[in-house]
């Protein structure tokens, strides 16, 4: 296939992504259900050049900007207040789930042998983030169901990775070590966070010295990159690596860069994870055909058969663990009982029917080498794909598709926290903007009546808790500056009293950008959306890290 060629694929695989999209939002599903789906029609119509997707283009060209950007959206108080629920799902889930999944193709394919169904399990253990970010944001789930799927796509994929790696190993060598593999999980995981943090320490500090809004959406756009090649080179988990540089950049994005930069960034990267996610998707789909090629025809019923019954495990493992999990910690600690009573069974169900698979399944499947240390073809490397992708599809279509419905019938209940704290936040950050202007007099500006001007907006905004515009007068060039000016400083003493909010854990990562988003476009709108915070008034108080 010359690059010509290639070019033509891409550019049609972009019509196909924008059309799909379209159609999608009109039948009121979410998109990358329907891109799969049309990448299955697609594998069906003749003459279509074959399209086989490199697992290294995946790891290396996708996932860290999808990742990080996943990351960078998922409320760091929120990750912590259910790191228990997370670690239940991320890490015992994903090791149940690899047993139950190993059990079943063992007993559907002997043949297979173990070490080939652990690979398996290890394959199809993990819901994707990819996934859970791109389906959950367009349906009403409640705050704290989607904070633990969006925490737990984030870190499951390092727990089965290591297993996968570890099956690998076993089965092109012939040796498997559990004890290893325990230990290995437990280094890569702490070497993996820790390159994610070094990235975004170095991250911050360049952003802080540069002034150009261009050059400073480069580096956000490069540092995944250079987290996900820097802990590969390590031998470190890369997944983690972008998760904790994503979660540590968002902890300080809000103060080190000006208002400019993070319209710009989030007009940027919300079109580069749109485009990345509707081509994965797509080619999800459009993977049939090649599987099709890879195994014999006479085997296709029974390896449909084989996939719909790991499936099947694979669901049924979750529905199981997900109120066990939830059951016994609160069994074993009454403290834990009284403070965080069982949640309701439709949001138990909810978050059990929420595991859809996606492109991490899928990369680590076609990722299986073609031969064992000796020589020897991988033993039944087709058929494991094969199933894999039947997963991805069931979980994905079937699964992604029935929850609108039973979110519907199951009716959990209207979540009022956002806006509770949007308007918790706006308050305060209207009395931080008050309280400026009490220590200004008019004579330290050349902005006759304004100052009164602007008490009476922020009056108003705290009064009727939404916001106003404060008229333009007409005035001098030096008057307008100076006003300008002012309303930086009060823009500002409201921009630092949400961060601070946010820091306290009183708010949600979330509450802080949307009410940012509107502080940034005002901004704009009066010509400062270039001015940053002074670096002595950058240092807020810390986020707690513990």
């Amino acid at each position: 296939m010359d690059n010509f060629q290639q070019l033509n694929i891409i550019i049609l695989l972009l019509i196909a992504v924008l059309a799909l999209t379209t159609i999608a939002r009109r039948l009121a599903i979410p998109y990358p259900i329907l891109l799969v789906i049309g990448g299955l029609v697609l594998s069906f119509i003749p003459g279509l050049p074959t399209i086989r997707l490199d697992p290294d283009l995946i790891f290396l060209v996708f996932l860290p900007p999808l990742l990080w950007a996943a990351a960078y959206f998922t409320s760091w108080r929120d990750f912590r207040a259910n790191v228990r629920p997370i670690t239940l799902l991320a890490v015992g889930l994903v090791i149940a789930t690899t047993v139950a999944v190993a059990s079943v193709a063992r007993a559907a394919l002997p043949e297979l042998g173990w070490t080939g169904a652990i690979v398996l399990g290890a394959i199809v253990s993990p819901p994707d983030a990819v996934s859970a970010t791109a389906i959950m944001k367009h349906l009403r789930i409640p705050r704290r169901a989607v904070t633990i799927l969006e925490g737990e796509s984030l870190v499951n994929d390092a727990t089965a990775l290591v297993l996968y790696r570890a099956a690998l190993a076993a089965v092109v060598s012939g040796k498997f070590e559990l004890s290893h593999t325990f230990m290995d999980f437990f280094l890569v995981a702490s070497m993996g966070i820790a390159v994610g943090i070094v990235v975004g320490i170095v991250c911050c500090w360049v952003l802080g010295l540069t002034e150009d809004s261009f050059s400073e959406i480069a580096i956000t756009l490069l540092a995944p990159y250079i987290a996900w090649v820097l802990a590969e080179q390590a031998h470190a988990s890369a997944v983690l690596a972008c998760v904790t540089g994503g979660l540590y950049i968002r902890q300080r994005f809000s103060a080190i860069v000006a208002p400019i930069t993070r319209i710009q960034a989030r007009a940027v990267w919300d079109l580069l994870v749109f485009i990345l996610n509707g081509i994965i998707f797509i080619l999800i789909g459009l993977q049939l055909d090649t599987l099709r090629e890879a195994v014999p025809s006479s085997r296709l019923a029974q390896l449909t058969i084989d996939g719909i019954l790991v499936s099947a495990t694979a669901i049924a493992v979750r529905l199981v663990w997900i109120p066990t999990a939830a059951w016994v910690p609160r069994l074993l600690n009454s403290s834990l009982r009284a403070r965080d009573p069982m949640p309701s069974w439709p949001n138990l169900f909810i978050l059990g029917w929420s595991g859809m698979r996606g492109v991490v399944s899928l990369a680590a499947a076609m990722a299986l080498p073609f031969v064992t240390a000796d020589g020897a073809p991988f033993p039944f490397r087709a058929e494991i794909i094969l199933i894999a992708f039947m997963v991805i599809l069931v979980t994905l279509v079937f699964q992604g598709l029935s929850l609108p419905l039973l979110i519907r019938l199951l009716d959990l209940g209207e979540d009022k926290s956002i806006e509770y704290e949007v308007r918790q936040a706006r308050e305060r950050a209207a009395t931080a903007a008050l309280n400026l202007l009490d220590t200004i007099v008019d004579e330290d500006w050349p902005v006759p009546g304004h100052i009164e001007q602007l008490r009476v907006h922020y009056d108003q905004r705290l009064q009727r808790n939404v916001a106003t515009e404060a008229s333009d007068a007409e005035c001098t060039k030096e008057i307008t500056e100076a006003f300008r000016r002012l309303r930086h400083e009060t823009l500002t003493a409201e921009r630092l009293a949400v961060i601070n909010l946010r820091n306290e854990d009183v708010i949600s990562d979330e509450v802080l950008h949307r009410l940012e988003h509107e502080l940034d476009v005002e901004a704009l709108r009066i010509g400062i959306g270039e001015l940053r915070v002074s670096p002595e008034r950058q240092h807020t108080k810390k986020p707690k890290t513990s």
